[in-house]
């Protein structure tokens, strides 16, 4: 089982490796914890919620539009936050996630390889996950 400080410390190496990381490939090979070759929703689950916690420093359990730091549109933001608080707690978070992994995966096989990723709904997820 992959520890959170394992994905910390994968989300670290990502975020150094700059734009070069949103290549499909290298989202596969860091956040693959099965060695399958592509990622499942609960390996994109783990990242995410690691992301989450990496983007709340003040560790108040949401997530509003300045800590999304520009990973949700204004609009997206409004569609995910049913309470219509401004923000996202973890599980609005991860439903956008799902939404996207979802969306990304069109063949529907519960799992996203490197072209998948690849795909504009592909890298709306992976910015969620950096």
């Amino acid at each position: 089982m992959i520890s959170a400080r394992s994905i910390a410390l994968a989300l670290v190496i990502a975020l150094s490796a700059g734009p070069a990381w949103s290549a499909s490939g290298n989202a596969v090979k860091l956040f693959d914890t099965d060695n399958d070759g592509t990622l499942d929703l609960a390996e994109v689950k783990k990242v995410a919620a690691a992301s989450f916690a990496k983007l709340d420093p003040d560790r108040g359990g949401t997530l509003d539009a300045r800590e999304l730091r520009g990973r949700l549109s204004a609009k997206e933001l409004a569609a995910a936050d049913p309470d219509r608080d401004g923000t996202l707690t973890l599980d609005e978070y991860l439903s956008v996630v799902e939404q996207r992994f979802n969306a990304a995966n069109p063949d529907k096989d519960g799992t996203l390889d490197a072209k998948e990723l690849s795909s504009r709904a592909g890298r709306a997820l992976v910015r969620l996950l950096r």
